[in-house]
């Protein structure tokens, strides 16, 4: 049985550096580059993780904060629950705690978590909705010019923007259909299944 540790980050450019710091303490460590959108269990390392969860290779799993595991609090909870059921201990760095205690789940851990997940989801929201009012400004000001050439869109906002798209590559639907039901290019749809594979 091992302690083993999960990273994540949202982009490949992004340094795990930070989250590495104790990497010395672990049999393994998954790292998934990918957005937190991405449901844990559809991650490419997370599967993996999963997998050696049910070998029944991992007994503690490490995270340095919550949001690793999920960007909405049913995610997250959910997650945290079927560790609960596999009797894997989980211990979240920035909060110094365990999710089990002599295998029962600790009731301050739960509570904590959904109050630190719930604040996640509601600043991500918040942020959006701040986003959408400055454009609304700067285009009631006539000083919007959309996005500058060269910036580059999150992997988050990709598949925001094009859901469709998204939808028909998980359905199994070829690339260009996927092109002409979400109205882009080509080009576009490749970009989109590079992030959904990563």
């Amino acid at each position: 049985m091992s302690k083993v540790k999960y990273i994540r980050v949202s982009t490949l450019e992004q340094n795990t550096g930070r989250q590495e710091v104790n990497a010395k303490e672990f049999s393994k460590i998954y790292i998934d580059k990918t957005s937190g959108s991405i449901q844990f269990t559809e991650r490419k390392e997370a599967s993996k993780l999963i997998a050696d969860i049910e070998t029944g290779f991992v007994s503690e799993i490490h995270i340095s904060s919550i949001d690793r595991l999920g960007r909405s609090i049913i995610d997250i909870l959910t997650m945290v629950e079927y560790f609960n059921q596999k009797g894997i201990r989980l211990f979240v760095e920035n909060i110094g705690m365990f999710s089990l205690i002599d295998n029962k789940p600790n009731p301050s851990f739960k509570m904590i978590i959904s109050v630190l997940g719930n604040v996640a989801e509601m600043e991500r929201l918040n942020m959006l909705e701040r986003q959408r009012q400055g454009i609304e400004v700067a285009k009631a000001k006539g000083t919007y010019k959309g996005r500058l050439y060269g910036t580059r869109m999150t992997d988050d906002e990709i598949l925001n923007k094009y859901k469709s798209v998204v939808r028909e590559l998980k359905n199994g639907e070829s690339l260009r259909r996927a092109s002409k039901i979400g109205g882009c290019s080509l080009g576009t749809v490749q970009k989109i299944q590079k992030i959904l594979l990563s």
